[in-house]
Order: structure tokens, then sequence, then C-alpha cells
């Protein structure tokens, strides 16, 4: 079926019981959501394909399997109802009838939560990308920047230190405990699934269950934006778990065929400029702390980034391809 077909058939059935609950304004907002999380994780299948292309197959499948229960109904349902329930003090199963039956209380609660989820994943993002500027690299896409950031990174611990100066900045300026302790749980939680997967890595050790694991907490910092922002189109949670989850399957479909197609060694610059919009999520993210950014905006500039980065990419090949043998070889 392809690396398409079974995630369209199952886009087909999310999009009938869409239908189901809503009738044809149901298969609309299903959609729309879908295309909402496609175009806010593009930069994340870019970045998974980086970590899955050096995993076993097996795991490269359960990627597509078994992590995709964990993305659809953990990180889409069952996540955001956990945050709710304690923020609002309410029961698991309370949090679920409030949400069928009452979802803009629901949804109240759940923005009341927001500023703690945008501590968490902001800071989770924001090593992922200082990491990858902050390292060395084979290949520079931006070259005066990743120059100058990689002479920063000869500094030990430069990613966690500018991590942790970004985060007294926040707590400070939110003036909230609660605020500070969702931050530093966002290093923390990298840090340590970062550290368990180099160390099986300086062994040749290829940890399957490790990095499947980082790669669903990678997932839940990107969706977290998305599944807030998805209750400004539907207030019916089983609406916002379907068009999430479709975006979410076509997302790791595409996230395989990167890695068995070798995408990101064809286009070079595409995991450069995926890091980038990183970066910028991250931002967007510590500052949703303080003040309201619309998803259209966070949406555009990480496509703009991905775009620039994959032309950039193709232009660069096809000079390469038009040089003689010789010239070809010094440049590579």
């Amino acid at each position: 079926m392809g690396y398409f077909g079974l995630t369209t058939l199952l886009a087909f059935i999310g999009i009938g019981l869409g239908f189901g609950i809503g009738g044809w304004t149901g298969v609309y907002l299903v959609g729309i959501l879908a295309i909402l999380e496609v175009s806010l994780s593009f930069d994340n299948a870019v970045v998974n394909a980086k970590m899955l292309k050096n995993m076993e197959v097996i795991w490269q499948k359960r990627f597509l399997t078994w992590g995709i229960l964990v993305a659809v109904f953990g990180m889409r349902f069952l996540f955001p109802i956990l945050i709710v329930g304690l923020v609002a003090n309410w029961g698991i199963w309370e949090t679920v009838k409030i949400a069928i039956v009452q979802p803009e209380l629901y949804h109240q609660k759940l923005l009341q939560s927001e500023q703690l989820i945008y501590a968490f994943g902001g800071a989770f993002l924001l090593m992922v990308f200082t990491d990858f500027i902050l390292g060395e690299k084979e290949v520079r896409w931006i070259k005066p920047i990743e120059k100058y950031a990689e002479k920063l990174g000869m500094v030990h611990n430069s990613s966690l230190i500018l991590a942790m100066m970004v985060g007294l900045t926040v707590t400070y300026s939110s003036q909230s405990h609660q605020i500070a302790i969702a931050y530093f749980l966002g290093i923390l939680s990298y840090s340590i699934l970062h550290g368990i997967n180099h160390y099986f890595s300086q062994f040749s050790a290829k940890n399957g269950l490790i990095g499947l694991i980082y790669l669903e907490v990678l997932d839940a910092s990107f969706s977290f934006d998305g599944v807030i922002g998805a209750f400004a189109i539907s207030s019916n949670i089983f609406i916002i778990m379907l068009g999430l989850g479709i975006g979410a399957l076509y997302v790791r479909s595409l996230t395989l065929w990167m890695v068995e197609k070798g995408v990101l060694n064809q286009f070079p610059y595409l995991e450069h400029g995926a890091h980038y919009a990183i970066g910028i999520l991250s931002t967007i993210m510590l500052l949703k702390i303080f003040f309201p950014v619309s998803e259209e905006l966070t949406a555009t500039l990480g496509v703009v980034m991905l775009s620039l980065s994959f032309v950039h990419s193709y232009w660069e090949q096809q000079k390469k391809k038009n040089l003689p043998p010789f010239q070809r070889e010094e440049r590579e």
C-alpha cells in the first residue's frame, strides 16, 4: 500500500467518524485540523527522520504502529485530559465526562494550564534546537551563524547553560514557581532521554525503546500548540482527536518515506531548516506564556524556513550536477 496507503485508509475512516459526529461540518473540521497538524509538525517529521535512519527497521515500523497509538490517543486525547484534571483537581473519568458534556468548561480549564504546557514544550524544543545549532556539523547552511554557534558550542554544556539562562529570564518575568517547575522539567526530560540515548550510542547499541520514547516526547512538544489551538476551530474533543490524529499519521508516514528514500541526503539543508523552525516554535511557545501568538504565524514561519532550506538544497544539488567531475569531488 506504499508509504501513505494505510494512512489514507485510516484517514478516510477518521473522516467517516467525523461525519458521524457532526455531519459535513464534522468532515470539514476534521480536514482543517489535519492540515493544521501537518503544517505545524512538518519540521518534526524531518527531525524524526534523522533519528529513525539510525534505528533498526523493526523500531522504525513500531514508530508508525505502536507509536501512533500514543500519538493519537495519548498526546491528542489522554494528555490534555490529565493536564486539565490536575489543574482543576478533577478525576480522570470526571474530566472525560466534562470534555464530552461541557466542552466549553473543559476548554476553559485547558486554557488555565496552557502556560505550563508552553513552558514545558518550549524548554524541551529549545534544547533540541540549541543542541543542533551549537554542535559541530559536517554541512553548514547559514554559514556565518552556524560557524559562530559552533565556536560557542565548544564551551562544555553550552546548550544547557543557554537554556538555564532563558529559564531564569522566564521565571523572573512570569513570577510563577509553577511555570519555573514546568520549564525546568522540560529541560530535565530532554537531558535524561538524550543522555540515555547517547550512552547506548557510545557502545554501538541501538536501543529502539529509548529512541521511541524520545520521539514520542518530541512529538508531544510539537502537539501542545496544535491541541490548544484546535479549540479555536472546534470544541468537540473527539473531532479534535480525529483531525490532529490524521495529521499525525501523515507526518509519521512522511517521516518513514524520508528515511527510506534518503531525502535528508538528497536535500542536506532540510535538516537545518527543520531545526531553525524548531527554534522559532520554541521561542513562540515561550512568548505565549506572556501574550497570545496566532497558530497561523507559527505554521507560516515554519513552512517558510523549510521551504527555503528545500529550495537551497535543490539549487546546490543542481549546481553540483553541472560541474565537471573533478570540481564536483572537491565540493563534496
